[in-house]
């Protein structure tokens, strides 16, 4: 039977927590002193979770009949990806609603039947949702720092040159992306557009004829017998993208949602969709949408840009995601090989990196598939709100294999990130709930750092130990 999935972006509805008259707790704590390591951090910072918060799993709408923008081509305006001419963004701001949702999804149907279980678990109170999308440099942030500005400056110089250096562009990248360069930034870590100035107009331009070839040629298919089944699937999985964000509740985007994972599935046969790869859009069509939007992108109304600026991003989203996924498609393939080996690889590493953890899992008889198939499938997307994950793609792309090789690490890091967490539970269910529900709510671009650091550290030290995990 399919089993509930929770996490940072999907926390848990239990209607017994609402008959509970809890005061809730203050959650915004000011620290005057930052910890020095990681494992200072992790034991220095306890997130509340707050009980009383309003509920709501309404969101599951269906979408209107999809309608398809078109219009004659006009030469792209490059303009907008010019570093010396880009406005500054004002990136997604406060979340409009405190509302909580309960979300199922089939993507855990191999776990083992214990996961049963959960139907008993204790009522444990529920988080807030906050800001999602907002990070340090949004509306309202203190003014940029001389250290913030040198970095900002450097990008422009690189994304401003002839052609662009790519692995100095790595370099700077690994440490985050100011957001007034990230669009073009992420376009070009990704292979998307050339490194040479002078060819990105035109690439620019063929990609995204080409890409609505590819709707002229394929979308209308989406009701033949034999896609079927997968446009129905892609169909009931948008509204579940992001369903408190408003954003991603208009039509007119799941609509767009709805043609890239339909056209990706059909250009990728060896594994179709998969439930999952549609969290993967999200950071693309978030960070392409911020480049043209100057106000709380989160309640924007898609439908206020121009038609051929909806169409761009569109495309550009589709393009990247592929690009993404190029790099991790046996994650996707029948029985998903790929996650299966990196859950086994993950075991492996944490059993060397903390015996007392992996040994507690045993003594708990909790299996690492059981929590760790969601965070390699979705890529830690369920386990963190959306700016972390956007601040996370920033050094997944400036690294060699990020998404497939680095993930591994970050991973790691993640989990014994909560170790005194996890060894105060001391059965099963305390345990899994705990590891659906990990507190990273009010996480920002501080913890993320921490946890990238501490996920260097591991794969520098045992990347190149043969036996630290099977490939």
């Amino acid at each position: 039977s399919l089993q509930p999935i929770y996490g940072a972006r999907y926390p848990p509805v239990d209607p017994r927590v609402l008959l509970k008259d809890t005061p809730k707790t203050n959650t915004v704590n000011m620290k005057s002193k930052k910890p020095s390591t990681f494992h200072e951090f992790a034991r220095s910072t306890n997130d509340a979770w707050d009980i009383d918060d309003v509920e709501g799993n309404d969101f599951l709408a269906p979408t209107h009949p999809t309608f398809i923008p078109t219009q004659t081509h006009s030469s792209p305006q490059m303009a907008r990806l010019s570093v010396s001419n880009q406005s500054t963004v004002k990136e997604v701001v406060k979340s409009s609603s405190d509302a909580q949702l309960n979300s199922n999804t089939g993507m855990m149907t191999i776990l083992c039947g214990t996961l049963q279980k959960q139907q008993s678990l204790p009522v444990r109170p529920i988080i807030p949702l906050v800001a999602r999308i907002s990070d340090q440099n949004a509306s309202g942030a203190p003014p940029m720092t001389v250290r913030e500005k040198t970095r900002l400056d450097k990008f422009k110089q690189l994304l401003a040159s002839p052609n662009t250096d790519l692995d100095d562009l790595r370099k700077q990248s690994w440490s985050g992306i100011p957001r007034e360069v990230r669009p073009v930034t992420w376009r070009l870590l990704s292979g998307y557009l050339p490194p040479n100035m002078e060819r990105r107009e035109l690439v620019l331009q063929r990609k995204r004829e080409e890409y609505f070839g590819f709707i002229e040629q394929y979308y209308h298919s989406r009701t033949d017998e034999h896609h079927r089944d997968t446009y129905r699937q892609i169909h009931i999985d948008i509204p579940r993208t992001n369903p408190l964000i408003p954003l991603f509740q208009q039509p007119l985007v799941q609509e767009v949602f709805e043609r890239i994972l339909f056209i990706w599935a059909i250009r990728h046969p060896a594994s179709g969709y998969v439930q999952g790869i549609n969290d993967l859009v999200t950071p693309f069509f978030v960070v392409f949408l911020s480049e043209f939007v100057e106000e709380d992108v989160e309640n924007f109304e898609m439908a206020a840009l121009p038609l051929e600026t909806q169409r761009n991003i569109e495309a550009d989203s589709f393009w990247c995601m592929s690009k993404l996924l190029d790099g991790i498609q046996d994650n996707y393939t029948f029985a998903q090989p790929g996650i299966q080996t990196k859950v086994k690889a993950l075991e492996e590493l944490v059993s060397r990196i903390d015996e007392d953890v992996h040994l507690h899992f045993r003594r708990c008889e909790v299996e690492y598939l059981q929590f760790a198939f969601r965070w390699m499938n979705n890529l830690l997307m369920r386990e963190l709100p959306l700016r972390c994950t956007i601040r996370l793609w920033d050094t997944y792309q400036a690294e060699s294999e990020g998404f497939s090789h680095f993930h591994l690490y970050v991973c790691a890091a993640f989990l014994i990130k909560w170790r005194k967490e996890i060894l105060s539970m001391l059965d099963f269910q305390g345990l899994l709930m705990l590891l659906q529900n990990l507190p990273t709510i009010h996480w920002g671009n501080e913890e993320v750092g921490l946890l990238l650091a501490e996920a260097y550290r591991l794969k520098y030290m045992f990347a190149d130990a043969p036996s630290h995990y099977k490939r």
